[in-house]
C-alpha cells in the first residue's frame, strides 16, 4: 500500500496513511466525535510519540496500557477521549495479532467479496456497521481495493462522488463538502427529533 491520501490535510500525517494500512485503520478508529483531520493525523502523532516512523500492531498490543494511554494524552491530546481510544486503539491491535498476525492490510488482502470485506472490517474492535462501510468505501475508493460487490457492501459510502465521509476526501474542497453533508444530517436529525416531541 502506497498512495496519497489527504485525510488529515497535513503532509507527514496523510504520507503515514497513504503508506500504512494499520495507520489508516486506526486513523478510521479515532473518527468519532473529534473533527476529522485530528483524527486521522493521530496515527503520526501517535508513532512520532512512539519514536516511530510507523505503527506496529505487536509493538502496540504490548504497551502497558497507562503508559499507552500517556501517550494519547500528552498536549495536544490525540484525542477528546485519549484514555478510552488508547484501550480501544490496543484492542484493535491486539485482535489484529491474534487473527492476522500483526498484519493490518491482510484484512483485506486477497479477500473474495465485498460483503466478506464488510464482515472482516465489523469483527475489529471498535468498527460497527457504519465505520466498517465508511473504511470499506475508502479502501475501494482511494486505496484500489476493490473486491466484487464492494459498492453494495459498502452502502450509500460506496456511491461515487457521495461526499458522505472520509472515502471522499481527496483534498480542502471535497473535505468542506463531507463536512456540509454532515452538518445538514445533523441538523435534519435534530430536526426530526424536534419534530417527534
Amino acid at each position: 500500500m502506497d498512495v496519497t491520501l489527504r485525510l488529515a490535510q497535513d503532509p507527514d500525517a496523510d504520507a503515514l496513511l497513504g503508506r500504512s494500512p494499520l495507520a489508516a485503520l486506526v486513523g478510521m478508529l479515532l473518527d468519532q466525535q473529534i473533527p476529522m483531520e485530528w483524527a486521522f493525523k493521530g496515527p503520526a502523532t501517535i508513532a512520532r510519540r512512539l519514536g516511530a516512523d510507523d505503527l506496529d500492531a505487536h509493538d502496540i498490543a504490548a504497551q502497558d496500557p497507562e503508559a499507552f494511554a500517556a501517550v494519547l494524552s500528552e498536549k495536544p491530546a490525540v484525542h477528546r477521549y485519549p484514555g478510552s481510544m488508547a484501550k480501544r486503539i490496543q484492542q484493535l491491535c491486539q485482535y489484529l495479532v491474534e487473527h492476522y498476525d500483526g498484519d493490518a492490510e491482510a484484512v483485506w488482502k486477497d479477500v473474495g467479496s465485498g460483503a466478506e470485506l464488510l464482515k472482516r472490517l465489523q469483527e475489529l474492535p471498535g468498527f460497527g456497521k457504519q465505520k466498517a462501510q465508511i473504511f470499506l468505501a475508502l479502501l475501494g475508493k482511494q486505496l484500489g481495493v476493490r473486491p466484487t460487490g464492494w459498492r453494495e457492501a459498502a452502502g450509500d459510502y460506496g456511491q461515487p462522488k457521495s461526499f458522505r465521509s472520509v472515502a471522499d476526501i481527496t483534498g480542502p474542497e471535497s473535505l468542506a463538502k463531507v463536512r456540509a453533508h454532515k452538518q445538514e444530517m445533523k441538523a435534519a436529525a435534530k430536526a426530526a427529533k424536534a419534530a417527534g416531541k
